[in-house]
């Protein structure tokens, strides 16, 4: 007998009929030691992992999210940020506004500690390192030890940070 492979979490599976990446209407229900839990689309429930929360949530509180996992076991983990190149344009147009406020410098770089860039853009430090280097690799910014520094010779009203990523070799 041959068997065909199918994709990792997709619908077919498991149970939940929901796979990785799909963007989900969450509702926070309880929160516990390891997190907060959610209804997810008013049928199943999911957890958003505590480590993985850059913003402030409450209990009864309704938002958008997305499935990081359907595990074998058919529980949901749960992320706020799409995962992947979206959520870095997402993140780049962030982190350009800021320097834009800030007349093109934030005193932040990739050293800095987690805390600071939580409190500053509200995401993950890992997440905050991924965009940088995008910025850096489009030559948008510049990264000393002082501090990122925006390139204005390279921004102008045409330009966007949708640009896809350098493809890897």
């Amino acid at each position: 007998m041959v068997r065909i492979k199918q994709k990792k979490d997709s619908p077919r599976d498991n149970q939940t009929g929901y796979h990785t990446g799909q963007k989900v209407a969450l509702l926070i229900s309880t929160r516990t030691e390891m997190g907060y839990v959610a209804i997810v689309n008013g049928t199943h429930k999911g957890i958003l992992y505590q480590n993985e929360v850059f913003q402030p949530l409450k209990i009864g509180q309704e938002l958008d999210g997305f499935i990081k996992k359907v595990r074998e076991d058919n529980k949901l983990d749960l992320c706020l940020q799409k995962s992947g190149y979206k959520t870095i344009d997402t993140l780049s147009k962030k982190i350009i506004a800021k320097l834009q406020e800030q007349n093109g410098f934030i005193p932040v770089t990739d050293k800095s500690s987690p805390k600071i860039i939580v409190d500053l853009f509200g995401i993950s430090k890992k997440s905050f390192k991924k965009t940088i280097g995008n910025l850096y690799k489009k030559r948008l910014i510049t990264i000393e030890k002082d501090g990122i520094h925006l390139q204005y010779n390279n921004i102008t009203p045409a330009t966007t940070v949708n640009k896809k990523a350098s493809r890897r070799r």
